[in-house]
């Protein structure tokens, strides 16, 4: 007897609100469109108050009805829903973002909103400022960073720095 084809589990609407809620935790770490936020944050919200799974009114071939839900956010949910993913790179554009905040994403364990908080708290906007500041001990003095944050931060900022550019910065004890 042969088995059939398991069905791939559906997507509840809880999950699609969670994805929601995170894009709209990402453009706001980008200081996006405020409306486009509210959008995404009504959106999920909407979702949470059907009476039935948003993935069944889809499969109906049905529109999903929630007030102000405008078409490009409709069709982006439907994407979710059927393929499993949205697609939302194009709405998100780096270079909104200050240049410093995007060197300092291109190092390992630094997202968006670390990077902010880096850039707008302590100033850093090179791998030479971060790895400065965390051997100075400043960055365990942010909210939400602790000794072991900085370390990973400053570990990783030491694998992009030529050696030299390190030992000019490293003074022994008592040097000016």
């Amino acid at each position: 007897m042969e088995n059939e084809p398991a069905q791939p589990a559906q997507i509840t609407n809880r999950q699609i609100a969670e994805v929601l809620s995170n894009i709209a935790d990402m453009i706001a770490g980008q200081n996006g469109n405020v409306y486009r936020i509210q959008a995404y944050r009504n959106a999920a919200r909407g979702i949470l108050d059907l009476q039935e799974p948003a993935a069944s009114i889809i499969e109906r071939g049905e529109t999903l009805q929630l007030p102000g839900l405008g078409e490009r956010l409709r069709g982006r949910i439907t994407e979710l829903i059927k393929v499993g993913s949205m697609t939302i790179n194009n709405g998100f554009y780096m270079d909104t973002l200050p240049q410093g905040v995007r060197v300092l994403m291109t190092i390992e364990h630094i997202g968006p909103y670390t990077a902010i908080r880096l850039h707008e708290e302590l100033g850093i906007d090179s791998i030479e400022k971060l790895w400065m500041a965390a051997n100075q001990h400043e960055i365990r003095k942010l909210p939400g960073f602790g000794v072991r944050s900085e370390a990973r931060l400053k570990a990783a900022a030491e694998q992009l720095l030529p050696k030299s550019q390190l030992a000019n910065h490293i003074r022994p004890l008592g040097a000016a």
